[in-house]
């Protein structure tokens, strides 16, 4: 059946919303496709649903393609399976509690790992029912501290979220392939260019971990990717070590009065005003022949407090090169599942030798080389400080530095961990040359999760020899409300919405202008024959609106092939426009049908 704009429920606007800060979020809200509910969280109104409906069709064609199978969980779950995997707490503020007036536990789910595995353990007992996969399209709920950027990050959206489960690794392999192949051919055929990268495991670990990246400036990813075809996001990005440089012939330490210069530019300063030129070899043979300080020459020492599932708290410091930043992002996962923040004075008050400013993996009266550090406190560097290599630094004293402190002969770390910033430039770990950096926005992710689920809530199946064996299972997302999103922001101009024809909530928006009746007539056997060949039409009958407000309403909802009876509708004429390239021509109403419907 035509639908008919005069009785659709549609209401288009001619100014932005106040609080749209991405043009999707703008021209969705203005076409009529969403409407703001709360922050982060939208109503879905029938254009809307059209495209989303659009997207999940294809997304279900792929999966049936890769051999899975369509289930659907309840978005309220209950919270027992999410304790006992840890993630009920592990996931802190970021998701919706609620008790049921009996006072039981649940949530508004984040997502159904916990429920997918408990399924299949209520079901299946042989590897001989393995491999299998499954999948759902379904509502997810995160409470986002900062919803922002309309659908690209709410607090309610939709995703697919698929489950492969085999009996072994070879198994996990082949589906894994699988569902990424699937992945390629859906945002091949969505026309969303994508880039591959290295991902990180997270909390489950597992053996392999990809997202798929679309590449945008509104990206809240940042990606590294070298001319040889090397892809990581950077919490995944591993650095290239140096090797240990030999120290023979390296002086002593050397402590100097540093006064007003808590932070790196300050003593970069009046090192160069005080001290005599580095030597050769001084923080490595990038700067051997340095002819001043810099940066680079420092060890920035980051104070950071980690608060761990149990609730109790712990301050570390982090040694950096001084010419690189903490990346809040790499933080986050290198200490995961601890949430990290930086040190507070209630912090430093707690730990008097930590001296603001000044702070030190030496000091000397404090410790040595071999015994804990002088703070202290546990100390981890970054994984350029190999041995050999010498910096200036703090000396755990006021106002004072020490130069020539060398790794591996005065001080050690405590470990070696990744929070630095990556930086253009930088080595690819896989030998393929320097990376760029760039940002992105991830729109699919797949996973190999192993057996982290299975061994928690007791999924086994008995193998070809009669032995129980634990499952290992892979995890494979698509975030659809994100690419509804990212369609619109790929696909506007200054006039609206210009949607690819494998997405658009229609096949052909006719328009009937004027006040003679020949072009309302035409307009309607137009619609009648484009929806009988099998085309979905959208049908501007509305009466008494003018010409104007009807092309513009046409070209903000975005249907590609836009059909007009106006003026020529007596001679049998109508106008075609091909909203994608932007021409417009006028024919005889058979020639039109005839191109629309080929």
């Amino acid at each position: 059946m035509v639908t008919r704009l005069s009785h659709f429920f549609l209401r288009t606007l001619r100014e932005d919303p106040a609080d749209a800060e991405v043009t999707s979020h703008r021209l969705l809200v203005r076409a009529g496709y969403i409407r703001r509910t709360a922050p982060g969280i939208f109503s879905w109104l029938p254009l809307g649903l059209k495209v989303k409906a659009r997207i999940e069709a294809i997304i279900r064609e792929e999966m049936a393609n890769a051999g899975a199978y369509e289930v659907h969980f309840p978005a309220l779950v209950p919270a027992d399976p999410y304790k006992e995997s840890g993630r009920y707490d592990a996931y802190g503020d970021g998701i919706f509690r609620l008790s049921d007036r009996r006072g039981a536990d649940y949530l508004l789910a984040p997502t159904h790992e916990e429920l997918f595995t408990l399924l299949v353990k209520d079901l299946y007992s042989s590897y001989k029912d393995l491999p299998l996969a499954i999948y759902q399209i379904q509502d997810k709920y995160r409470d986002e501290a900062r919803p922002r950027a309309g659908l690209l990050r709410g607090r309610e959206f939709t995703m697919k979220d698929a489950y492969s489960f085999d009996w072994n690794d070879e198994g996990l392999d082949a589906s894994y392939q699988a569902q990424r192949d699937a992945y390629e051919r859906i945002f091949q055929r969505l026309g969303l260019e994508y880039v591959i990268v290295q991902a990180d495991n997270g909390l489950m670990g597992g053996a392999r971990s990809e997202e798929f990246l679309h590449p945008t400036p509104v990206g809240e990813d940042t990606f590294v990717r070298s001319a040889g075809g090397y892809a990581a996001n950077v919490e995944a990005f591993e650095t290239v070590v140096p090797e240990p440089i030999p120290f023979d012939g390296l002086g002593s330490p050397v402590i100097f009065d540093s006064p007003n210069t808590p932070t790196i530019a300050t003593l970069v300063e009046h090192a160069n005003a005080h001290l005599p030129v580095p030597a050769p070899g001084i923080a490595g043979p990038a700067t051997a022949d340095a002819t001043a300080w810099t940066a680079a020459h420092t060890l920035k020492n980051v104070v950071l407090a980690l608060t761990h599932l149990d609730g109790t708290r712990e301050v570390v410091v982090v040694g950096i090169p001084g010419d690189r930043d903490v990346d809040d992002k790499r933080v986050e996962v290198a200490f995961a599942p601890a949430a990290v923040e930086p040190a507070t004075d209630a912090d430093f008050e707690a730990n008097p030798l930590l001296v603001r400013g000044y702070i030190g993996p030496w000091s000397e009266t404090g410790a040595m080389l071999g015994e804990e550090s002088a703070t202290g406190i546990r100390y981890l560097l970054d994984p350029r400080v190999v041995d050999g290599t010498a910096w200036i630094t703090g000396a755990n004293s006021d106002e004072k530095h020490v130069h020539t402190l060398v790794a591996g002969r005065d001080f050690a770390g405590d470990g070696f961990i990744e929070v630095a910033s990556v930086r253009a430039g930088d080595a690819a770990p896989d030998g393929s040359g320097p990376v760029e950096l760039a940002r992105g926005m991830e729109i699919g992710h797949v996973f190999q999760l192993g057996r982290f689920f299975a061994d928690t809530l007791g999924l086994k199946v008995l193998d070809p020899n009669g032995k129980l064996v634990t499952v290992t299972m892979g995890s494979y997302g698509i975030g659809v409300t994100r690419i509804l999103a990212i369609l619109a922001e790929l696909n506007n101009d200054e006039k609206g919405l210009v949607w690819p024809a494998s997405v658009a909530p229609f096949d052909v928006h006719v328009v009937a202008t004027g006040k003679d009746a020949a072009a309302f007539e035409l307009a309607e056997s137009a619609s009648a024959e484009l929806e009988a060949s099998g085309l979905d039409v959208l049908y501007d009958d509305r009466p008494k609106v003018s010409p104007g407000v009807k092309f513009a309403d046409a070209e903000l909802v975005g249907v590609p092939r836009v059909l007009v009876a106006g003026r020529g509708a007596a001679d049998g004429q109508v106008e075609l426009w091909n909203r994608r390239t932007g021409d417009r021509e006028t024919l005889p109403l058979a020639e039109a049908l005839a191109r629309l419907t080929a």
